[in-house]
């Protein structure tokens, strides 16, 4: 049985999240945005929509929480609906489908469901009070997988929720609302949430207010990530109590340069300066690791196998790897599916999948009348 969530319509809270980050190159400035005061909801566009999201990979080795990017090919889908049989101002969650093995953990209340929490966050700023939306939840990632699934679902609901209505809610309002799903999830982070709704690379220079810095990544060069995941789970909420407490000033200033060679490496579409920065992490990485049966033996292969760079994507278990070639990266990722299973006693799959420059978006819609 499916469930519905009720809200009343005041302006969200987007609660304060200090941050010591500088503001590099240009930014996008998010502010909390208020619903409309006129009395009257936006008109419905669309009687129903079907949009995607793609999966991200986040940290990126050294850029924890403020460093990451969306990947193309692989993401969750969500179908959004007017029904008039949905109590005005309530979300009902009718379908989860996907071939995820614990899929069952989702919830259909929408008040614990990534996608529902984005989808309601989206009805706020929109202040819609005299419609009510079913929606359904295609997932296409695995739950736990360190491919930003939740952050997919969440990016997927708001952005076909804002399609509806004539996308009146901008990009920062969309990372927003999708914040509030994660911080439900695994913490106030948009390092998953940006690049799936905005696509490409991005980094968070600062979270209170948000600010967004898009990394545009030379168009005419290739990228392919070799993505590995083994039948293995590594709860992010585990594997951030990993994580030490207080670092020391030598591991501080080493990661600060590596995620400033990341950035560089990025933005000039060098491969070779983004692996090895991507390799560099000395913080996050050796805590985490051994938590992943197989892990450094995964990534030593990559390396010997002609991978640019390797590192945890997200809090894992998958493991990331950086080429330039397809059919190299097919190779790579053979390698990397051995040692986890030499190494790890663990069953992996491999995709390679090329960076997503486009985002979230609306795949089909149904105008309203």
């Amino acid at each position: 049985m499916a469930s519905t969530a009720w809200f009343t319509i005041t302006p969200p809270s987007f609660y304060s999240k200090p941050t010591t980050l500088n503001r590099p190159f240009f930014t996008i400035r998010c502010n909390a945005h208020n619903p409309p005061k006129t009395q009257q909801d936006p008109l419905a566009v669309y009687s129903s929509v079907k949009a995607f999201a793609p999966a991200t990979v986040a940290n990126l080795g050294p850029g924890f929480d403020f460093l990451g990017c969306a990947v193309d090919g692989i993401g969750d889908t969500v179908s959004v609906k007017v029904d008039p049989d949905v109590h005005p101002g309530e979300i009902f969650i009718s379908d989860i489908s996907g071939q995820s093995p614990n899929i069952h953990k989702l919830s259909k209340n929408p008040l614990w469901n990534c996608a529902g929490i984005a989808a309601i966050e989206a009805m706020k700023m929109l202040g819609i009070r005299s419609v009510g939306l079913s929606l359904s939840l295609e997932k296409g990632l695995p739950l736990g997988s360190g491919l930003g699934s939740s952050a997919a679902s969440a990016a997927a609901a708001a952005v076909a929720v804002n399609e509806i209505f004539g996308k009146r809610l901008s990009v920062d309002d969309l990372v927003l609302a999708c914040l509030k799903s994660e911080e439900k999830v695994s913490g106030y982070h948009a390092d998953n949430v940006a690049p799936s709704i905005m696509g490409g690379f991005v980094l968070i220079s600062n979270y209170e207010p948000l600010e967004l810095v898009r990394l545009k990544f030379p168009p005419e060069k290739e990228l392919y990530f070799v993505l590995v995941t083994p039948e293995f789970e590594a709860p992010t909420k585990k594997m951030r109590a990993a994580l030490p407490l207080e670092i020391g000033m030598p591991h501080h200033v080493w990661n600060c340069s590596q995620a400033g060679a990341l950035v560089a490496g990025v933005l000039q579409g060098d491969l070779f300066m983004l692996g090895k920065a991507l390799s560099s992490d000395k913080i996050v990485e050796p805590k985490r690791a051994p938590l992943i049966p197989g892990m450094d033996a995964v990534k030593k292969a990559a390396i010997e196998a002609g991978a640019y760079g390797c590192t945890i994507s997200g809090a894992g278990p998958t493991a990331v790897a950086v080429t330039d070639n397809e059919e190299k990266g097919r190779l790579i990722g053979e390698q990397m599916v051995r040692a986890f299973q030499k190494d790890g006693n663990l069953k992996a799959s491999a995709n390679v999948k090329q960076l997503d420059r486009l985002g979230a978006r609306l795949l089909s819609g149904i105008r309203a009348n």
